[in-house]
């Protein structure tokens, strides 16, 4: 099996260790794996390129729309190079951060299940109530901090930026951050507006790098905020492409089931079905550690 990582930081100060633990879960838990490294630094220009070896190079970024952006600035250093592989493994340098249980269940046996289908591996999580976007309803999406995609779904995708004008969704008013006529919900506005700045969504978690909402941290909010449109609108276009998105948690217990029976894994079901049987440690995980 080959997979190239794409790894998203930008500079080196935070997060020191997470390139090194990239490269331990690939050799512990996929070691059979023909692995190469791209480290794309949004820090840096887009020109910049710096062999380390034959499997690893670091090149600068697209900062523009953060992972997204960069992401597509490492798809292009790959070029045709992505039709040899099976998997582009998707990261960002915050990948252990929250809930991360689900990257120890992935290995070689469980992704080889999904080798050549049109399936996207990682943690799915939702909201409680289903929010729209773009006109378009939605309620769950695949974490992209961490994320195995195939690479003819990467194709058809084509760039993985899918928002990029926030002049039609922000108002600049740090009082009242959206637009009134933004293209998205009202129950999403206030989703996003208590992840980022408040005490969460609802589900009993908070996110890891919370502010308060200013005039100086106004931009802050305005970028993030598309990054997790843009992270939802990932999965819409994959979903709408016919592209499967797999949770790594519900696919390593089914795996187990086929371990000890045969067979292969069949149709894969929607995300209801995947999040309402999916476990940890022999319970059902609850939404006190999905977002």
């Amino acid at each position: 099996m080959r997979i190239a990582t794409l790894f998203l930081r930008y500079g080196t100060e935070r997060y020191p260790r997470a390139l090194e633990n990239i490269a331990r879960f690939f050799r512990e838990r996929l070691p059979g794996v023909e692995h190469e490294l791209v480290v794309i630094d949004n820090a840096l220009p887009c020109e910049h390129r710096e062999r380390i070896d034959d499997r690893r190079t670091i090149i600068g970024g697209d900062n523009s729309r953060w992972e997204f952006s960069g992401w597509d600035q490492g798809l292009r250093f790959l070029g045709q190079r992505i039709l040899d592989l099976e998997f582009v493994h998707l990261a960002t340098s915050a990948y252990q951060e929250l809930y991360t249980a689900y990257i120890e269940r992935l290995d070689e046996e469980m992704l080889s299940f999904v080798v050549g289908r049109g399936a996207a591996v990682g943690h799915i999580g939702y909201y409680d109530s289903p929010v729209a976007l773009l006109g378009r309803p939605c309620q769950s999406w695949l974490r992209t901090s961490f994320l195995f995609m195939p690479p003819t779904e990467l194709r058809l995708l084509g760039s993985l930026v899918s928002v990029s004008d926030g002049s039609v969704f922000f108002s600049g008013d740090p009082a009242r951050p959206f637009r009134e006529d933004a293209p998205i919900s009202d129950n999403y506005k206030q989703c996003i507006l208590g992840w980022l700045t408040g005490s969460g969504t609802g589900q009993g978690v908070s996110w890891h790098s919370r502010f308060d909402l200013s005039a100086t941290t106004i931009e802050m909010f305005e970028a993030k905020t598309l990054a997790i449109l843009n992270e939802m609108m990932l999965t819409v276009r994959l979903r709408t492409q016919g592209c499967a998105t797999v949770d790594a948690t519900w696919l390593s217990a089914r795996v187990k089931q086929l371990r000890a029976t045969g067979g292969g894994l069949g149709p894969i079901p929607d995300w209801v079905e995947q999040i309402t049987t999916r476990d940890v440690g022999g319970g059902k995980l609850n939404s006190e550690v999905l977002v």
